[in-house]
Order: structure tokens, then C-alpha cells, then sequence
């Protein structure tokens, strides 16, 4: 059941990434990205970047990676918890 969700995830972030412009035409501008991301473009490199990531870390999930992941980059901040 769990790999049907990275798998549904891998392909969604794959179509977020593919049709970013449809994205921005119905769903429309983010503020923050039009801000902080460019001046015309924020919300097309937003919609972009959250496909990859999606994609990315669905991926990692799939082939079992993701957790690994995680441990190595956040273990030193609870190394005080572990007993």
C-alpha cells in the first residue's frame, strides 16, 4: 500500500513538473514565490521546484532511501534522546 503512494507520487510530481504552465493558469500566482523567486516567472519556478521535490523525495521513499536520508542529516541534532 505505501509503495503505491511514492509511486502515485513520483508521477504526480513528474505531471506538476511537465505542465507547470497549467498550473499556473488555473491555479494562478503565489505571492511569496513572485516575491522571492522572480518578478514574472516566481510561480512557474515554484510550481517547478515543488514537482522535483515531490519527485525527488518519492523516489528516495520508493527504493528506500529517504530514511537513511533523514537520519544522517538530522541524527547529530537528537543524539542527546537516544538511550
Amino acid at each position: 500500500m505505501l509503495n503505491l503512494l511514492w509511486i502515485f507520487g513520483i508521477v504526480a510530481g513528474f505531471m506538476i513538473t511537465l505542465k507547470a504552465e497549467w498550473f499556473y493558469q488555473n491555479f494562478g500566482t503565489i505571492a511569496w514565490a513572485e516575491e522571492n523567486l522572480g518578478t514574472s516567472g516566481g510561480s512557474r519556478i515554484f510550481y517547478k521546484l515543488f514537482g522535483v521535490i515531490l519527485l525527488v523525495t518519492s523516489v528516495l521513499g520508493l527504493t528506500g532511501l529517504l530514511g537513511g536520508l533523514v537520519l544522517g542529516i538530522f541524527c547529530g541534532l537528537f543524539k542527546g534522546m537516544a538511550r
